[in-house]
């Protein structure tokens, strides 16, 4: 068969926990606060080709939780997953790496967040699930924006101006 048609392969080969920070600024006076904390959360996704077919996709996401202008803590936790992923179309690949990927290794990181916040005494923080089809639009959209303004895109999302 000349010419039968490689099929694409995709495979998880490894997930596991890259990076985990916690802080807390503000302990153990922290703890004798009566009102609820205020919390914010960042996300940010990211992919690298490791070897041929084979990357790596990583979620970060930070914690920050505050009484009254205080950090009771700070957590930053980045998840990654290794995957094979061959004989798929260009065009089909970033959103591979940019959708389907962080799917797979978000759910990790919430519970290893959850248990992180818990384990410092606080009572755990249930990270919202993620539309990361929504999130690599925004991200998309963003880039062609900054290149649209002359901007040049740095591949770590930084941003220059070209003159």
């Amino acid at each position: 068969m000349a010419d039968e048609t490689l099929q694409p392969v995709f495979q998880i080969q490894r997930v596991y926990l890259k990076d985990l920070s916690l802080e807390q600024p503000n302990s153990p006076a922290i703890f004798l606060e009566q009102d609820s904390p205020t919390i914010e959360v960042a996300v940010d996704v990211g992919a690298e080709s490791l070897a041929e077919g084979i990357f790596e996709s990583t979620v970060t996401v930070t914690v920050t939780a505050k009484i009254n202008d205080k950090v009771a803590f700070l957590v930053e936790g980045k998840q990654a997953g290794i995957f094979e992923a061959r004989n798929i179309p260009a065009e089909q690949l970033d959103p591979l790496l940019g959708i389907g990927c962080p799917n797979i290794v978000y759910p990790y990181l919430r519970a290893n967040l959850a248990d992180a916040i818990t384990r410092a005494g606080f009572p755990p923080v249930h990270l919202a699930e993620i539309n990361f089809e929504v999130f690599y639009q925004q991200r998309l959209q963003a880039l062609a924006e900054q290149q649209k303004a002359g901007g040049l895109v740095m591949p770590d999302g930084s941003s220059a101006t070209l003159n």
